[in-house]
């Protein structure tokens, strides 16, 4: 039997028990919650690194996504307070549209 030690989304379990196998699962505490959860983000974003086609590519992103709505949850924030977030620093920053690469800065 395979061991996967992972998070998995919440409907896995009855995926994994509709196809007549036997599987065991634990909920994790906070503090295990949030490790695994930050080890799915890297999986997740590992996994769009992967992808050869934009097809794969926005699954991934979605994935990832998914992560970050859960991540915002766990911090006691919303995914649209996130977005807010993001916002604002794009009026004061901007964003990533430009392809700004940044080479040198000259110290003074």
């Amino acid at each position: 039997m395979p061991i996967y030690n992972k998070l998995v989304r919440d409907l896995i379990p009855q995926v994994i028990d509709s196809n007549v196998k036997k599987f065991s699962t634990k909920i994790l505490n906070e503090e295990e919650y949030i490790k695994e959860l930050k080890k799915k983000a890297y999986e997740e974003l590992e996994e769009y690194m992967s992808a050869d086609n934009h097809e794969d590519a926005l699954e991934e992103l979605a994935d990832v996504l998914e992560v970050v709505h859960a991540l915002a949850e766990y911090h006691g924030a919303s995914f649209e307070s996130v977005e807010e977030i993001r916002t604002q620093k794009v009026e004061k920053r901007g964003g990533f549209k430009e392809r700004v690469f940044l080479v040198e800065v000259e110290d003074q």
